[in-house]
């Protein structure tokens, strides 16, 4: 399911409302224009609000671009920008509390949260077939709880938006992360028995109850409730519907999106239309922008790289030989797929490190590049124009999730069997012996490391595992990524509310430091 962009045009409004001035008499309305009131009429209606919900997911500052930078401030990204705003953003030095990557991406989640919430509210009094009425009203739901996990972690205490705005004047509540927790956990509970175990192969990327499941279970596991996550991801498991593919490299390309492993996946397209990428209107195209951003210098940017521990953590070796070798294994293959160095062997946009003449103490996100597409040697530039969908939640990352929850559990042997399930994929040895419950949950965390590097993951786990709430984790942190030493307890971990919203509601209050 590629979204029609067309569809959110449908939807009026977004996180402000206008009046029109009775003075004006040039300033007239047109009563051929879809409003609120004349759209939410029928079936399709119904389902082209639906899409405008998952296209507000493909927005500038949520997946398109914003999201990425947010999540990769964690411990295995940093950046070496000449943009030297975005590269202190990462460092956790912001002040400018306007920065567009955190304040487009509060408004355009907000944005999404508004389709979200007209869909929730009109769609049942639409007459349409029941059983789809309570699945679309479930798709919405899904997607507010996702867009408000984004916003919780990123942002703390934010405004708790459940209904549209009936004018002008409306103010939501600024609420805490548990009553946001608790709201998610709502839509998600209320969202899973009337959402699909799959969809046809032209309504592929809606959600499903597996993905539902998934979140609800992402919320428990940052709330600490082990129990009630373990017990989602195994029916997750007992399922049938997901599975690991047997290339690792299928999961970040084009060419095998919406697979057995994927369980949410925002949906991008490789088209070019008239207007720029990312921009909320019809004719704008519905493509990927990370690609542009971190990657190799020369075809992309290069604003985001790895952190240099983490290419030193693929230690292990596979347990069949290299390809056309009678004597060596083959290093981790998930290195090479991960991470761009000057020895990975692979051709980048059609040329090999060396002839690119990178430096060979650098390394480079290789994850979501179009390079395997695009390899003649003159097609250097991303071009803002990559179709490759974003993977939100890979069923890897469900069976690493529960052996860490059964871990906690102190569950160690099914534990141990779900990591070694995950390193059988790219054929690692399966890990043996015993274990104590601090070795396995370190072990875990590094194979999660191995597993998902650059997917935007590490910054929940490191919420989740609160190594920034304590000198000894934040010890930890710089360790592995220097950027740290700039880290605020109690200020960095959440972001800026931006001065526009403040000024706008008087009721707001910014976060601690800022």
């Amino acid at each position: 399911m590629k979204v029609n962009k067309i569809a959110a045009l449908l939807l009026v409004g977004g996180l402000f409302m206008t009046t029109a001035c009775d003075k004006d008499l040039l300033d007239q309305a047109n009563p051929n224009a879809p409003t609120k009131e004349n759209f939410w009429q029928n079936q399709e209606d119904a389902t082209k609000g639906i899409y405008a919900c998952y296209s507000g997911l493909q927005q500038f500052a949520c997946y398109y671009r914003s999201w990425h930078f947010m999540a990769h401030r964690s411990d295995e990204s940093f950046s070496q920008s000449p943009f030297v705003e975005l590269a202190d953003f990462t460092r956790f030095i912001q002040p400018n509390v306007d920065f567009f990557i955190s304040s487009f991406a509060w408004n355009d989640y907000y944005r999404t949260i508004y389709r979200t919430n007209q869909a929730i509210g009109r769609i049942p009094g639409i007459q349409m077939d029941e059983k789809l009425r309570r699945q679309l009203v479930a798709e919405a739901r899904f997607v507010r709880a996702l867009s408000y996990f984004d916003l919780t972690y990123f942002f703390g205490n934010i405004p708790l938006i459940l209904e549209e705005p009936v004018d002008v004047n409306y103010r939501a509540p600024q609420v805490g992360q548990a009553q946001l927790e608790a709201q998610m956990i709502v839509d998600l509970q209320a969202a899973i028995p009337d959402l699909p175990l799959s969809y046809n192969d032209a309504e592929k990327g809606r959600a499903t109850k597996g993905a539902a499941q998934a979140l609800l279970a992402k919320v428990y596991m940052q709330q600490r409730k082990w129990a009630e996550a373990s017990a989602l991801f195994a029916q997750i498991q007992a399922s049938g519907q997901y599975g690991l593919v047997p290339n690792y490299v299928d999961n970040f390309t084009d060419n095998n999106e919406n697979n057995r492993e994927s369980v949410f996946e925002v949906q991008f397209s490789g088209a070019v239309l008239e207007v720029g990428q990312g921009q909320d209107n019809g004719s704008s195209a519905e493509t990927h922008d990370r690609p542009n951003f971190f990657g190799p210098p020369g075809p992309t940017y290069a604003d985001v790289q790895p952190r240099r521990w983490l290419l030193d953590a693929y230690t292990d070796s596979t347990v069949s030989l290299a390809p056309g070798s009678k004597t060596k294994h083959q290093i981790d293959p998930r290195r090479d797929v991960s991470i761009i160095h000057v020895d990975n062997p692979d051709r980048f946009y059609g040329q090999t490190f060396a002839e690119w003449g990178w430096n060979p103490n650098q390394q480079y996100w290789r994850k979501y590049l179009n390079d395997r597409t695009r390899t003649a040697p003159g097609q250097r530039n991303e071009n803002f124009s990559s179709g490759i969908n974003h993977r939100v939640i890979r069923y890897a990352d469900v069976l690493l999730m529960q052996a860490e929850a059964q871990t906690e559990l102190k569950q160690f042997g099914p534990a141990l069997t779900l990591v070694n399930q995950v390193r059988a994929r790219v054929d690692l040895a399966p890990l043996t012996g015993s274990y104590s419950e601090e070795q396995l949950r370190q072990l875990i965390r590094l194979e999660r490391a191995r597993e998902l590097a650059g997917e935007g993951t590490r910054w929940f786990d490191i919420l989740r595992w609160g190594l920034m709430d304590n000198p000894a984790g934040l010890e930890e942190l710089k360790g592995r990524d220097p950027d740290f030493t700039n880290f605020r307890p109690g200020i960095s971990k959440l972001l800026p509310i931006p001065r526009r919203d403040l000024g706008i509601d008087p009721a707001l209050r910014q976060n601690t430091g800022y």
